[in-house]
């Protein structure tokens, strides 16, 4: 057994494989075209990185498991350049109203862009999927992965068809049954579903004006049967209706006859639904990865981390994970990551998924239709009547409240900054290229010896109210303050050793 770089065993299967007869694909491999997957192409190809993503359905799927962006991911969209084509097909609605559907007017968030965007995932799917190939990611569907192994040079991966295909990483992003997962052994402990609730979209009988005014009445307050936005592509409701209980296969999809039965129990009406487009069902699972690396292959999004749909965080979690490991995993490929940098991975997103978990958990307490969780429900609802706990609990859902562990510092450390407009134009729009930045307000700093990493921008502006701020290509504040030798200090932790003008150039702008 040979250890990885994070203390994992890694098998040798170089004495089973001869890996020269493998195909060398891809400096990484990204098992699964969802949202996570392509988000993480799309990163790593504009690092320069070679990816193969493998799906193992041979067409997008249709069905709409998410809603939406929150704000932190309309952040990173920004970031990228991508806003826009968002912005085109989605729909903005106040960001507020998420803590356990508990209604109420939208707090002020430290953000340029306090809105939620509406959009089926479906979209969401083919945004991603269209920037990762524009990027030169490959793609190949109809690929399921059936077996991996690696050594202390690289992975190799086998699909269900016999390929065998070489990489120097992995990353599963293949979903909360993942198969990577489960080859890598890793624990996933947690709750099993003891609810279950069933999702369909699908055609009505009623007029619109009859459909808008049962879906006001039942609103989010009702429990147990919830819409979706309504109509919301090609004259489609969707509709939650709590199960009667929990199916034994939970991969098999409803029957239609045991969707319209649950409605008529539970809302009096089966509102004349018809045509589904698709049924599907979800529990309350609420699971965790014990570790997202192992060796050279990890884990994003529901491989990592499956937890109830209460607030609509899951597809923005996994879209943030992608961003988090896309810019360190190209460090490291590239050879200039400092020691610790792909760990961080860990260390940065596990706290936040398990803050997920918790939350999703609390917020199912809130849903119960039972006496003593109502009770609470209510007081709860008073309590965000205070603008501070409502900040709270909306910072919570969308993702705006994190602040990762860099140690001691400025208060900004950790975190990410907003957009601002600053004379060189906006923040956000320096860091379409995906490299560090240094914000210099001073004109006397410098990071000269990562030109290859860092983009030097000196303005003089009013924001922000700190001399200087070093950024990480994900946007979180890596240093801030004015001393050229605290910064030299602070840059190596993320950006490695100097290299003069090597690589791609930054030039002081």
């Amino acid at each position: 057994m040979n250890n990885g770089t994070d203390g994992t065993d890694m098998t040798d299967t170089t004495d089973r494989i001869n890996v020269a007869d493998v195909a060398d694909v891809a400096d990484v491999i990204v098992a699964g075209g969802g949202p996570t997957g392509m988000m993480l192409a799309a990163e790593l190809r504009l690092q320069g990185v070679r990816v193969v993503v493998l799906e193992k359905d041979t067409e997008p799927t249709r069905q709409v498991r998410a809603l939406g962006l929150h704000v932190r991911s309309i952040e990173v969209m920004d970031q990228r350049g991508l806003l826009e084509r968002f912005l085109a097909a989605g729909r903005q609605y106040p960001a507020g109203g998420f803590f356990a559907g508990i209604p109420k007017p939208p707090p002020e968030l430290d953000t340029a862009h306090g809105y939620v965007l509406g959009m089926p995932q479906t979209t969401v799917d083919r945004l991603l999927a269209e920037r990762a190939g524009e990027l030169g990611a490959g793609v190949r569907r109809g690929c399921a992965l059936t077996g991996l192994s690696q050594d202390e040079e690289g992975v190799t991966a086998e699909l269900a068809d016999g390929t065998r295909l070489r990489s120097r990483y992995l990353v599963g992003c293949d979903g909360g049954r993942s198969t990577v997962r489960k080859l890598l052994g890793t624990g996933f402990p947690g709750e099993p579903a003891k609810n279950e609730w069933l999702l369909g979209e699908m055609e009505v009988a009623l007029p619109p004006e009859k459909m808008d005014a049962a879906a006001a009445e039942l609103g989010t307050t009702h429990l147990r049967v919830r819409f979706g936005p309504a109509p919301h592509e090609e004259g489609l409701y969707r509709f939650v209706v709590e199960a009667g209980d929990v199916a034994a296969d939970r991969t098999a999809p409803p029957a239609f006859e045991e969707f319209t039965r649950r409605l008529r129990e539970l809302a009096g009406t089966d509102f004349g639904v018809h045509s589904p487009r698709f049924l599907s069902r979800f529990g309350d699972a609420t699971r965790q990865a014990e570790r997202y690396r192992s060796g050279r292959v990890l884990l994003a999004g529901d491989a990592a981390h499956i937890h109830p749909p209460i607030g609509g965080q899951g597809l923005n979690l996994g879209i943030q994970d992608a961003f988090n490991l896309g810019w360190k995993l190209a460090a490291e490929v590239h050879g200039w990551a400092p020691e610790g940098l792909l760990d961080s991975y860990h260390a940065e997103r596990h706290p936040v998924a398990a803050d997920v978990l918790e939350n999703t958990r609390a917020q199912s307490v809130l849903m119960s239709p039972d006496p003593g969780p109502q009770a609470v429900r209510r007081l709860l609802s008073k309590l965000m009547d205070f603008e501070e706990v409502s900040r709270y609990l909306t910072e919570m859902i969308t993702a705006t409240g994190i602040r990762y562990d860099f140690g001691e510092g400025h208060p900004l450390v950790g975190r990410r900054m907003r957009d601002m407009e600053l004379k060189q134009g906006r923040l956000y729009a320096l860091l379409h290229d995906g490299r560090g930045l240094l914000l210099d307000r001073t004109g006397r700093l410098s990071v000269a010896g990562w030109a290859d990493r860092i983009d030097h921008v000196v303005d003089t502006g009013e924001e922000p109210d700190v001399p200087a701020v070093l950024l990480r290509p994900d946007g979180h504040v890596a240093w801030a303050g004015e001393d050229q030798a605290d910064l030299l200090r602070q840059v190596p932790r993320w950006f490695g050793a100097p290299s003069g003008e090597a690589g791609r150039p930054g030039p002081e702008r």
